[in-house]
């Protein structure tokens, strides 16, 4: 019998960009049909066979920690959530795709997330940009996905796309875009050819 391993991963970003129907999906292999606010965390569970009929076979009990996505600087918010950043052995940041202000919020989620609360000395340069360095350093693989991609307008797509694969540069991350109601395929666009963040309950039958 393949051994069972225990895997945190964390699901962050703003809240509406549809953290709680993405982790639903993945767990639950349906369609989240009346979402709602997400207090404090959420955590749901699949259980995934990595390499499955070969001598490599290893089952994985993924716990996916969907956090609420109150964005407030309080410091007693900020500790509150500290508590679900310990022991992370991956960091899944999602936003809406036609909401450029939860894109630029996801910078705030990884560093916060990364820096257990801490203060980001050395992270934020001079001129207001993030360093890359931080992120290419980062032990913790990252997995940026961008939600409603079906609701962006054909004209402004290519626009959008530019600057979400900025995004996954500055995060040293994979990039997968998904529609609005994603079936359980889990139609995707953009996916790179990054292999860091492997990510194997991504692939459904």
């Amino acid at each position: 019998m393949a051994s069972l391993d225990r895997v945190k991963v964390l699901v962050l970003g703003d809240s509406g960009v549809g953290k709680s129907s993405l982790v639903h999906l993945l767990c639950q292999n349906q369609v989240l049909g009346n979402p709602s606010w997400t207090v404090g965390c959420s955590v749901d569970v699949r259980v995934q066979d990595y390499k499955e009929g070969t001598p490599e076979e290893k089952t994985f009990y993924i716990e996916l920690w969907d956090v609420g996505g109150s964005v407030g600087n309080a410091s007693s918010v900020k500790s509150t959530r500290a508590v679900f950043y310990n022991s992370v052995n991956g960091i899944i940041l999602v936003h809406d795709l036609t909401n450029k202000k939860s894109s630029q919020n996801l910078y705030r989620w990884s560093l916060e997330a990364l820096n257990k609360d801490s203060s980001p000395t050395g992270v934020i340069i001079s001129n207001g940009d993030y360093d890359r360095e931080q992120f290419a350093e980062n032990p913790v693989p990252l997995l940026l996905i961008g939600t409603k991609f079906d609701q962006i307008p054909e004209n402004k797509r290519s626009e959008v796309l530019t600057r979400t694969a900025f995004l996954s540069e500055d995060f040293n991350a994979e990039e997968i875009n998904l529609v609005t109601c994603f079936p359980l395929s889990l139609q995707m666009t953009g996916f790179t050819d990054r292999k860091r963040f492997n990510f194997k309950s991504l692939h459904y039958d």
